[in-house]
């Protein structure tokens, strides 16, 4: 019991650690699996919109709102994407837990909370699918 005292604040401390995250995004268009280039995409969140040519990375940062890609190609339908944020910490949790008991007897009482480190990052690498005419 004394080695678990001890090593509860370490292992908590690891849980909560949040990822790094540059915050650039990296965008592709592919068809069938395949990756190809040259496709003109607007890229727009609420802070601005961006006009690359795939392959492209933005350097978007921190999440603000929906990430909406729009990609052309000649020969190609339009695909658009819209992509919310994600927490780098997303689905992480800490439980918590008592128990108590003798012999095959126990009982006990848990709770868990979900961790957020506030705003989220955008996924990368996004990859828009693309179908041909």
């Amino acid at each position: 019991m004394r080695y678990l005292v001890i090593a509860l604040p370490l292992l908590l401390a690891a849980c909560a650690t949040p990822g790094t995250d540059s915050g650039n995004v990296s965008i592709t268009t592919a068809t069938n699996g395949q990756q190809f280039g040259d496709a003109s995409c607007v890229v727009t969140t609420r802070s601005g919109s961006w006009n690359i040519i795939t392959p492209a990375t933005l350097p978007l940062g921190r999440s603000d709102g929906d990430l909406r890609i729009v990609c052309q190609k000649p020969g190609y339908r339009t695909s658009e994407l819209i992509l919310p944020p994600y927490s780098s910490a997303s689905g992480s949790s800490v439980g918590f837990g008592a128990g108590g008991g003798s012999g095959n007897v126990g009982m006990g009482v848990g709770f868990s909370f979900p961790l957020s480190g506030g705003a989220g990052y955008y996924p990368s690498p996004i990859v828009v699918n693309m179908n041909p005419l």
